[in-house]
């Protein structure tokens, strides 16, 4: 007996169809338009149909007009969410998106803390929403700010769209405070500074012109000694102007480093001390 015959022990021919039709698709996580789709009802009939698969824990809510199906091993389990990745795909609606920050840290084993929130970057406004206690946040972009992703395999069947190392190291010094705080964002980079591309590393944040970002990549780039003197020097001709703070998320405190343009809010020796775990 395959997962696609069991449904019919439990509910009725068309809800057992439908739920093998999804499953089929490669649709777990599905809309009322797709309901309507495979079973040819109106959306009245469909909204009922799929309101007795969530009475009968076969599915989970994930929002309006929006649903998870439970696995048939799982039994009758109400609340599942599935992969929370996923979900953020299936929540941008079809609008480009990338998993960023602290997700997409995590999902570049950069992490030393676990998050609770998933983080999505769009240039599109998308509203954020609470599901099943996890928090999807979704951060604006400009249009032409949407470089350096890639595919990322969430699970067996289903990939999402996820910043790459470069990418996710300048986004968290963009917004440390959707990865921790500059410090993780430092701790992520020495992790992975193997892999890391400092080449690629010094165009996207040229690329993505922010003043304060270059600034700490230069100064963090320093402290470990990644990347070449002429990496930091094109750096380090774009740290001009008004002072930034080490880590936007700290209080606005400490000595000012003229060499980057950054008021030291947070002792240079939490950096080095990094590498010594």
């Amino acid at each position: 007996m395959t997962e696609y015959d069991s449904p019919s022990k439990t509910l009725g021919k068309r809800s057992a169809w439908l739920v093998t039709s999804l499953y089929g698709r490669g649709r777990p996580i599905f809309t009322l338009a797709d309901v309507e789709d495979i079973t040819g009802l109106k959306p009245g009939s469909a909204r009922t149909l799929v309101h007795k698969l969530v009475a009968r824990g076969m599915a989970t809510r994930l929002r309006p007009g929006m649903f998870q199906l439970v696995p048939l091993e799982l039994g009758r389990e109400r609340d599942y969410l599935g992969n929370p990745y996923v979900v953020a795909r299936e929540l941008s609606g079809g609008k480009p998106y990338f998993l960023s920050h602290a997700s997409a840290m995590d999902l570049h084993d950069m992490l030393t803390q676990p998050q609770l929130v998933v983080c999505v970057t769009s240039p599109a406004a998308i509203r954020g929403r609470v599901i099943l206690g996890t928090q999807f946040r979704f951060v604006r972009c400009k249009p032409e700010h949407v470089f350096g992703t890639m595919d990322h395999w969430a699970t067996k069947q289903e990939k999402v769209t996820v910043s790459n190392l470069e990418r996710t190291v300048l986004d968290g010094l963009k917004q440390p405070e959707y990865c921790g705080g500059v410090t993780e964002v430092a701790k992520g980079l020495w992790i992975r500074r193997a892999a890391i591309d400092t080449d690629r590393l010094v165009e996207y944040a040229v690329r993505l012109n922010v003043g304060a970002v270059m600034r700490r990549l230069g100064f963090l780039m320093e402290v470990y000694g990644l990347g070449t003197a002429d990496d930091h020097q094109r750096l380090r001709g774009r740290a001009t102007g008004a002072y930034s703070l080490l880590d936007p998320v700290m209080p606005p405190q400490g000595k000012h480093l003229a060499r980057w343009h950054l008021q030291l809010n947070v002792d240079p020796e939490e950096f080095r001390a990094v590498v010594g775990t």
